[in-house]
Order: C-alpha cells, then sequence, then structure tokens
C-alpha cells in the first residue's frame, strides 16, 4: 500500500475535505469547556490505588511517569493538533501522517478502548454506590443484575444526550469535572483534618523514598503512565466541534496538566493514609479512602463522605458520555472516507449529531458489557476490561508517538528534533507497558488464562479490524468507480 497522501498538495487537498465535511457541525466546545474535558477524562479515581501498591515511592514513580509519558504525549498532541485541526484527531493524523490502514487501525483501537472502558462503568458505579450506602451494601458490585442493569440505564441515557448533541453533552461533562474536583478536593484534604483532630498520628502527603526495582513496580509504572496520565489526544476526535481548535485544544492541554498531575500525586497520598496495602480496592480506591477517613468524624462525617461519594458517580457517568461521544464520531469519519457504509455518516437534521453511529455504538457497548461480567468475579473483571483496553490504547499510542517519529514525511518541514525524542521516549514506555499488562495485579483464578485471554483478545480483534478495513478499500473503490463513471456518462459531457 502506498502513502497516503503522497504530496502536500493532496495533503493539503484531504484536510480541506474533512473541514468541508465538518461544516455542518455546531461548534460547542469552548476553552472552559475543554480544560474540564481534559480534567475529568485524565483523571481516573482507580489510578491512585494502583500507585498505592508501590507504598511511598509513589511520588518519584508519579514524577517520572509525568517526565517519560506525560510531557511526550502533551507535546506530540499540541504539535499534531496545531498542523492538522481536523475532527477525528488521531484518525485524521495517522492517515494523513502514514496512510489510510493506520488511520483505520488507530480508530479501530481507540474504538475498542471506549467499549471497553464503558463496559466496566456500571461495576465502577455500582462499587460507589456501595460505599456511599455503607458496609450492608457491599453486595452491589457482586451483583451481575445489579451491574447489568446499571449499564442499561446509562447506555440508554447516553443515546439520548449524545443524539441531543455536545450542546447538552458538555454540561455533562463539566458538571462530571466539577463533581471530580470537589471530590478529590475532599480526599486531599481530609488527612490534614484528621492530623489536626488528633485521628491520625502523622501525615506527609509527598515522601522522596528512592523507588526499588523489580517487575512489579515496572508494572505498575507502565500503569500509571500510559493508563492514569493518557487522554489528552481524545478531545482532539471533536475538533471540528471546537471553537478555535488550534488555539484552544493547545491551551486547555496546558491548563489541565499541573492540576491532573497534583491530583493523581496527593489523591495516592491520602489513599494511602487512610487504606492498609492489602486492603486495597482497585476499583474504588477514592470512594473507600473517604469511607475509611470519615469514619473517625463519626455520624457526620459518614454523611459528608457519602455525598463525596455518590459525586464520583457523577464523574464515571461524564466519563462514559465523553467515550460515548468519540465512539460515535470515529465511525462518522471513516464513513467519510467510504471505509465504512456511509450510513455511520449520518447526521440527525436538526442536531447534526451522527445518529446511526450513536445507535450502533450503544447496542455494541451493551453487549460487550454484559459479557464482560461472565464467568469472572468483580476485581478479575475490572482487571481483564482495564487491561484489555489498555492494550487496545498502546496500539493506538504507538501510531501516535510514530507519528512525528517517521511519518509526515510529504510535509516540507519535519518535526523537530526535541519533539523527535520526547516521541521515541513516550513509545518506548509504551511498548514497556504492553510487555507487562498481561500480568495481572490482582488474584485471578489463573494467571495463564487471564493473559491467554488478553494476547487472544488483542490479536483477534485487530484481525477483525484489519479485514473490516480490506472490505471496506473495495467498497471505497465502488464508490470511486460509480463517480467516475457518472463523471464520464455522455449526459454529463452536454
Amino acid at each position: 500500500m502506498t502513502d497516503y497522501p503522497t504530496t502536500l498538495d493532496s495533503f493539503q487537498q484531504e484536510e480541506q475535505r474533512v473541514v468541508a465535511q465538518s461544516a455542518a457541525f455546531k461548534k460547542e466546545l469552548g476553552l472552559r469547556d475543554l480544560v474540564l474535558t481534559q480534567i475529568v477524562f485524565v483523571v481516573g479515581t482507580s489510578w491512585v490505588g494502583t500507585a498505592a501498591k508501590l507504598g511511598p515511592a509513589q511520588t518519584v514513580y508519579w514524577l517520572l511517569a509525568i517526565l517519560l509519558f506525560y510531557l511526550p504525549v502533551a507535546a506530540v498532541v499540541i504539535y499534531l493538533n496545531r498542523i492538522m485541526p481536523l475532527e477525528g484527531g488521531l484518525y485524521q493524523w495517522a492517515k494523513l501522517g502514514f496512510n489510510e490502514f493506520a488511520g483505520f487501525i488507530v480508530a479501530w483501537n481507540l474504538w475498542l478502548l471506549g467499549i471497553s472502558v464503558m463496559a466496566g462503568t456500571g461495576l465502577v458505579v455500582a462499587t460507589n454506590l456501595a460505599y456511599a450506602l455503607g458496609p450492608a451494601w457491599a453486595w452491589l458490585p457482586q451483583n451481575r443484575l445489579v451491574v447489568g442493569t446499571l449499564n442499561g440505564v446509562l447506555i440508554g441515557a447516553l443515546i439520548l444526550v449524545t443524539i441531543r448533541g455536545l450542546s447538552l453533552g458538555k454540561w455533562v461533562h463539566n458538571a462530571g469535572a466539577i463533581l471530580l474536583l470537589v471530590t478529590y478536593g475532599a480526599v486531599i484534604v481530609l488527612p490534614f483534618l484528621a492530623v489536626a483532630a488528633g485521628k491520625l498520628p502523622a501525615y506527609r502527603p509527598i515522601e522522596w523514598v528512592f523507588p526499588t526495582a523489580s517487575l512489579f513496580s515496572l508494572n505498575i509504572f507502565s500503569k500509571m503512565a500510559l493508563g492514569a496520565l493518557s487522554g489528552f489526544e481524545y478531545v482532539a476526535i471533536l475538533a471540528g466541534e471546537t471553537r478555535a481548535p488550534v488555539k484552544n485544544i493547545g491551551r486547555s492541554v496546558l491548563i489541565a496538566a499541573p492540576i491532573i498531575a497534583l491530583m493523581f500525586i496527593l489523591g495516592t497520598s491520602s489513599v494511602m493514609a487512610f487504606v492498609q496495602f492489602a486492603d486495597l480496592d482497585l476499583i474504588g480506591p477514592v470512594p473507600q479512602a473517604l469511607s475509611a477517613g470519615a469514619n473517625a468524624f463519626g455520624a457526620a462525617g459518614t454523611t459528608i463522605a457519602a455525598i463525596a461519594i455518590l459525586m464520583l458517580a457523577g464523574r464515571s457517568i461524564a466519563v462514559l458520555s465523553i467515550y460515548f461521544t468519540g465512539n460515535t464520531r470515529l465511525p462518522m469519519v471513516a464513513g467519510w472516507d467510504a471505509i465504512v457504509p456511509a450510513w455511520f455518516s449520518k447526521l440527525e437534521p436538526r442536531y447534526k449529531t451522527p445518529v446511526n453511529s450513536i445507535l450502533f455504538v450503544g447496542v455494541v457497548t451493551l453487549a460487550f458489557a454484559i459479557a464482560s461480567l461472565i464467568g469472572v468475579g468483580a476485581q478479575e473483571a475490572f482487571q481483564l476490561i482495564d487491561n484489555a483496553a489498555g492494550i487496545f490504547y498502546a496500539i493506538a499510542y504507538m501510531i501516535l508517538f510514530a507519528i512525528p517519529m517517521l511519518g509526515l514525511r510529504q510535509l516540507r518541514s519535519r518535526a523537530p528534533i526535541w519533539l523527535q525524542i520526547a516521541a521515541v521516549i513516550g513509545f518506548a514506555v509504551t511498548v514497556l507497558y504492553v510487555a507487562l499488562t498481561i500480568f495481572p495485579i490482582v488474584n485471578v483464578q489463573s494467571r495463564l488464562w487471564f493473559a491467554a485471554k488478553l494476547i487472544i483478545t488483542t490479536v483477534v480483534a485487530n484481525l477483525i479490524g484489519a479485514l473490516i478495513f480490506v472490505a471496506g478499500r473495495r467498497r471505497q473503490r465502488r464508490v470511486n468507480d460509480a463517480a467516475s463513471l457518472r463523471r464520464d456518462s455522455p449526459s454529463n459531457g452536454v
């Protein structure tokens, strides 16, 4: 397959075609919306529990992850969005930087990532509810009927919100971000209050402990990097629905980055202050810490903690909405290129949203959510979903980092050398994640079978993606041939 496009002129023509396709969209997202979306999307509540597994060395590991992955991602995303501020984001960057196949495989893996993450949302919300309602409700996340019902209700509601468009959806994202900031603020402040009230003997939010290198610590580090500190590129999928995307998407990354870093480091310290290493809940470490810390303050503290934990459910819903929105745009832009049927690109007449793609993603997500709970416990189900999603994301990130390293050859100027070095570092961390992610960090029924399921899932999923692309290219050729026949028809020559 040849590079696509092959010249600067064809590169610019393809950009113009995508911009023309995006002209129908309402430009709903401003800088404030983008900053809040970055925060709520990147700051997951489970990663502070993962990092807490490292003990006092977590601060140094967070800083290493920021230096070796977080900053390279931010730099590459800002650069690529500046030269290609297009609806579809990374799909368009890979397509224009390499070729159509690279673009489709990126979109396919991002789409699978979204499906995998959304499938676990019911489990996360059920866990938050269990902590908020008290020990008597600990059975909620273990009950598949409850988790499945939550998934069904959430996905059904999001179908309606997403059809309505970002004029409504952005407020779901913004509200989730505000609830997350309030909750993280509570969990960060709680240890200081506990020390002042004599409920906690001592608390050091920052500890400079030199990390011990081991397979386990490298595993956790790679998850902190690619798992916790990824996501800056996701809002670029909505560039065609953003006001001044070249300026505002880059600025949103710069504003959100330090806030996100502090939330992760101080949030991990707070979890460690209240939860013993052996008792860490990898699904809900923040509600676990809030519940444990507030119990020392009696009924009033417990009530406040319950309210804060319920706020986290709002964050989960906001992230589900962001993933859902992005997942509906990826088939739409692939439909523009005739890689998937144009049916996916049909817009709702009033709200200008891809209604068919929205309905399709909703059905697939619900089916995947139900299938993911069959035959395993809650912690193992969460880890299986999380690890599979991470591998899909890693594949997309390897292509992302490869673009400034090896792609964009049709442009007159290459990416600056400092950016290429940053991309190489980010690529190396991503490869480390792929190599280590098949090792679960919780007890599972069979480590070998767990690893085998991940490998089989990844290989089969991408083979399916490749077959869809091959079928799409045949469809694309038929579309192009039909267009040529219409142009060459004698009736058009008069």
